[in-house]
């Protein structure tokens, strides 16, 4: 019976010396993660948190670079006086409707591009990595690249466009492709097609690649057309892929300020104007940061509502094969 009171005592004791040992594993354990993430943490607070709260703010301030005290002028009867004057500038909803039309074309034909570029992608046996690598070439230029090769492309005097044209004989003389309407916004959103396409079609032919076939085996067998297929078939279980491009693609397409910048520099007269072309325009030249920031906050608040309504989509498309 003492035997069994010492072995007790004993393991308790045992228990007692290691139950420390254990807990301070566990909150080194916990702790050691958290500590390597610091850094980045620290980074995404300075770089990214710390400018957006500070162009929320000055969005409601007069702020004027000339005038740096004017950072502090902030009252509630007119912190909203910059996004009244947006609502009655015609500038800023030319701008809007530019921008909208550039996104909704770009997208559209960006997809229906890539959408046909990788079907038949699917469909190729030999060669398949060869083509994949030569279609990742244009994403490897950055956006001020692109844009200064388009506007060599379009140029009015020397460009490749006027000089292959008149050289057909399609036109007489040259052309200013990037000052006329409505040739100037369809040369920007060619210049954004181009570069955007190949990374749309890369996951597009992914997830084509990932689709179970035994479905595609079992309408050919019924004998539904190709066409059929595609629709009934191919379109549905691509969806998901569909929806995450095409957010990928907008949030892409929606920052193209390098290529606007560089081609028109939302010129002649507005007509290629985009919001944010314009919200630059209006910090840079007129030093008007308050106006400015408030324009890029419509630009985020509208960003993040359309990011939302196709992660929506995207949430109510999962299928489980």
């Amino acid at each position: 019976m003492a035997r069994s009171d010492s072995q007790s005592q004993a393991k308790s004791a045992d228990k007692s010396i290691s139950q420390p040992k254990r807990s301070s594993y566990y909150r080194r354990k916990t702790w050691f993660p958290l500590l390597l993430i610091t850094p980045a943490v620290i980074i995404i607070l300075l770089v990214v948190a710390y400018p957006m709260v500070y162009s929320v703010y000055i969005s409601f301030t007069p702020y004027n670079l000339l005038r740096p005290d004017t950072t502090l002028v902030f009252s509630v009867d007119t912190m909203f006086r910059n996004y009244q004057r947006l609502l009655e500038n015609k500038v800023f909803w030319r701008s809007v409707v530019n921008t909208v039309l550039f996104l909704a074309v770009t997208v559209n034909l960006s997809f229906l591009i890539a959408l046909a570029l990788s079907q038949l992608m699917a469909k190729v046996t030999r060669g398949q990595g060869i083509m994949r690598t030569l279609l990742m070439i244009p994403m490897m230029f950055a956006p001020v690249l692109v844009g200064f090769q388009f506007a060599w492309f379009f140029n009015a005097t020397v460009g490749l466009v006027n000089n292959g044209l008149i050289s057909l004989g399609i036109l007489q003389e040259p052309k200013a492709w990037l000052v006329d309407v409505p040739s100037g916004m369809i040369s920007i959103m060619i210049a954004s097609i181009w570069m955007n396409v190949p990374m749309l079609t890369i996951i597009l032919l992914a997830g084509t690649l990932s689709l179970p076939r035994e479905v595609f085996e079992a309408a050919e067998v019924d004998g539904a057309p190709a066409w059929q297929r595609f629709r009934h078939i191919t379109m549905p279980l691509l969806r998901p892929f569909t929806l995450i491009a095409l957010t990928v693609l907008s949030l892409d397409v929606a920052r193209a300020y390098d290529i606007v910048r560089i081609m028109t520099g939302g010129g002649p007269a507005n007509r290629t104007e985009m919001i944010w072309t314009y919200a630059g325009r209006l910090a840079e030249r007129d030093s008007q940061y308050g106006l400015a920031s408030a324009m890029s906050m419509i630009g985020v608040v509208l960003g993040v509502l359309f990011t939302l309504y196709l992660f929506r989509q995207l949430i109510k498309s999962r299928v489980v094969y």
